[in-house]
């Protein structure tokens, strides 16, 4: 039986993350042009993942319809535009990406943090420079929750996007967070000002008259 499961691991094509996020997207059953799956991974996989360019969706959807994972086939448009060419999941290619959620092993979070990175090397900074980090970041953090927030309240009126809904929740949490450990920051660097211009001020000592 071993061997059996090793001659099937040995015939599954090695793919990069990249397709199995494709492929994940035409896992709904849509049938999908590029165009839309780009517009989709936008909705819902740049907030906890990342979303491929457009070079990156057509690449792979060139290497799964290689694979027999997606087929493809045109569309005559009503508007007088050229046909587009939209694609959708093969029973194959369900079977691989339902194996691959269930089987294949979840890495871990890593975090790259370029404001925590800048936040590290504070002593660099001028304070108000540090403060502008933050609060950009404070910005961007509630845009992005804001974002999810009403991209999950979207996905909650489609049964097929429970389980989606669930990642933007979660991704409206996390920036929420995010939001929160930059006020907290900032209110850090207040406190870290204060104790310095105390420390200052004891160095100087007592006044003479």
């Amino acid at each position: 039986m071993r061997g059996a499961r090793a001659g099937d691991d040995a015939e599954r094509p090695a793919l990069p993350a990249t397709s199995w996020a494709v492929l994940g997207l035409l896992s709904f059953g849509e049938e999908l042009s590029g165009y839309d799956l780009k517009k989709w991974s936008d909705w819902s996989l740049r907030f906890f993942y990342w979303s491929p360019s457009f070079s990156q969706i057509y690449g792979e959807l060139k290497r799964l319809e290689k694979v027999g994972y997606v087929s493809s086939r045109m569309v005559a448009q009503e508007t007088g535009n050229r046909d587009k060419r939209v694609y959708v999941i093969t029973d194959e290619g369900m079977a691989a990406v339902r194996r691959w959620a269930r089987e294949a092993p979840v890495e871990p979070p890593v975090l790259k943090h370029g404001v925590m990175l800048r936040l590290w090397l504070g002593h660099l900074l001028e304070a108000d420079q540090m403060r502008e980090v933050l609060g950009r970041h404070r910005e961007y953090a509630e845009t992005m929750r804001r974002r999810a927030e009403a991209d999950a309240a979207g996905a909650r009126a489609d049964a097929a996007w429970a389980y989606p809904s669930l990642a933007l929740k979660w991704s409206e949490r996390y920036y929420a967070s995010e939001r929160d450990l930059a006020d907290a920051m900032l209110a850090d660097l207040d406190e870290m000002a204060d104790a310095e211009a105390a420390d200052a001020a004891g160095d100087e000592g007592p006044k003479r008259p």
